[in-house]
């Protein structure tokens, strides 16, 4: 049976790392419409990869497990790529952690009691969990064990305890890299490896209307005062993921991967910083 890759969230970062990692493999793209995964499908499908389509709501766990079988159908199972996700100008609060925080926690554990051994996985979170104030240990804890269908009920992910989309984006973010750190163990059982990276400004159809938006004059400063000086591109976080699903990484699991050229450094230690 034919090695398959899962991807989730196949737009300009899914693609790029579909590229760098699903040549001799079938790839099963999946976007929240027919029309985006088989858009996908069909540019990759034009640059020689083997592709299937169908959509998902990462929200909805009866959805998530119409992949995972659509999967097993497919093939064994030897990569997830998740790239979905919502931005804090996109949805509000509610949303953002239904599909950012939630919506990772069921793909994880769908897809990490299907994963064959010697398969990997990688998730894409983002420069934000970073930024966000040190938690407890015990929320910590919380975040990254608590299970699937509990979590939204956590009392620090309550009405009046997250304040903002960009607190909840942050918060789902944190808990993306937290929940991998846990699921590497549960993975590891199965002989497989599971990691974040964390992006910083990636240029995308996406990051344009931010860069364009409300909080335009933010990013834009972020990218003049980050010590790299420009935004990041899908090609560079595809080169990471490349590294971490293949043999390479084959010591690195539970890590997260932070590649936002200086962004949190500079609000730690530079020009970004509290003053």
């Amino acid at each position: 049976m034919k090695e398959l890759i899962v991807v989730v969230g196949a737009g300009y970062i899914g693609q790029a790392i579909a590229r760098r990692v699903g040549t001799g493999k079938h790839l099963l793209l999946a976007n929240l419409t027919e029309q985006a995964s088989a858009e996908a499908a069909e540019t990759l499908a034009n640059a020689g990869f083997e592709v299937s389509a169908m959509a998902v709501d990462i929200s909805s766990r009866s959805s998530v497990q119409s992949l995972v079988d659509k999967a097993a159908s497919l093939g064994a199972i030897t990569g997830l790529v998740h790239a979905a996700g919502v931005s804090p100008s996109q949805a509000p609060i509610e949303t953002i952690l239904k599909v950012d925080l939630y919506g990772t926690a069921l793909l994880l554990e769908l897809f990490g009691n299907m994963m064959e051994r010697g398969g990997s996985g990688v998730v894409i979170s983002s420069q934000s969990g970073h930024r966000l104030p040190a938690l407890t240990p015990e929320q910590d804890r919380l975040l990254a064990t608590t299970p699937t269908e509990d979590l939204l009920q956590l009392e620090m992910l309550q009405p009046g305890q997250v304040t903002d989309t960009l607190h909840a984006y942050q918060l789902s973010k944190r808990g993306n890299s937290l929940r991998v750190m846990a699921e590497a163990v549960r993975w590891g059982q199965r002989g497989a490896r599971i990691n974040t990276i964390s992006p910083g400004i990636i240029i995308t159809p996406l990051a344009r209307d931010e860069l364009n938006g409300p909080r335009g004059a933010g990013y834009r400063r972020m990218i003049e005062t980050c010590a790299v000086g420009r935004a990041g591109t899908p090609d560079e976080v595809g080169n990471v993921a490349a590294l971490l699903m293949g043999p390479d990484g084959g010591f690195i699991t539970g890590s997260d991967f932070l590649m936002d050229g200086g962004v949190t450094a500079a609000y730690r230690f530079g020009e970004l910083a509290p003053q």
